[in-house]
């Protein structure tokens, strides 16, 4: 009976398997907007009552294959436990982003597919990313030194902007006059976002400086200025 059971749990795995490299493959033939039920079960061999008990709906099947290709829910990071080796870290990190979704093309697609619709399935999928981005910022602003809310607009900022212009440069191949569908205009933002990541650790390293030290920070001078002012 056990082994019975651990085949028929093999078999739904590759069966479930077969229906997301359909969807792969069908989304980078066709696009998103064409995809149904009857079209996926004749592409995959699979028959429609199997996609529906194991995924629920085609929807829930695109969300499966988003799942399972998403860059931050699926990578592995090695949290450095230094801050001289955070900058390194979060260089490389953003690389592999650029990488990951500049060669998924059914990725890139179906992240559109994302932003133009709205139900459970996807209201779900967003829940999980946000879980990990917020355990990935707060674990690079425990190693930094800073709190999470000061990392995590330069994390918001640099994977949205990512994720956007790899999208965009399927329809437009320069943007502010950067070849975004190139690897030459990449190497050109990539280099822009080294700079970024230096400019954030130099700065965060300063103010860690002024509180060990007692120094009033920048902020801390110029809420003193205008208190002085108001009393003037």
């Amino acid at each position: 009976m056990k082994k019975k059971s651990i085949t028929a749990e093999r078999d739904r795995e590759a069966t479930e398997q077969r229906l997301l490299n359909a969807i792969g493959e069908m989304v980078v033939e066709n696009g998103f907007e064409s995809i149904g039920i009857n079209a996926v079960a004749a592409h995959s061999g699979v028959s429609k009552v199997l996609i529906y008990r194991y995924f629920g709906s085609i929807d829930g099947l695109l969300a499966a294959y988003v799942l399972q290709q998403d860059f931050w829910l699926n990578a592995s990071f090695e949290i450095p436990k230094s801050r001289q080796e955070l900058p390194a870290f979060l260089k490389k990190m953003y690389r592999q982003h650029v990488a990951h979704l500049r060669s998924n093309p059914a990725l890139k697609m179906l992240y559109r597919w994302e932003l133009s619709t709205k139900n459970d399935v996807l209201a779900e999928l967003s829940r999980q990313k946000e879980k990990a981005g917020i355990a990935l910022v707060s674990a690079v602003a425990k190693v930094a030194g800073v709190p999470q809310k000061e990392v995590a607009p330069l994390a918001t900022i640099l994977s949205a902007a990512i994720t956007h212009l790899v999208i965009l440069g399927d329809f437009y191949p320069r943007y502010n006059g950067i070849k975004i569908n190139e690897d030459a205009g990449w190497r050109q933002l990539l280099k822009t976002i080294d700079a970024l990541i230096d400019d954030f650790m130099l700065k965060s390293k300063k103010t860690i400086v002024q509180k060990r030290s007692g120094a009033p920070t920048v902020i801390a001078r110029s809420e003193a200025r205008a208190t002085r002012q108001s009393h003037n």
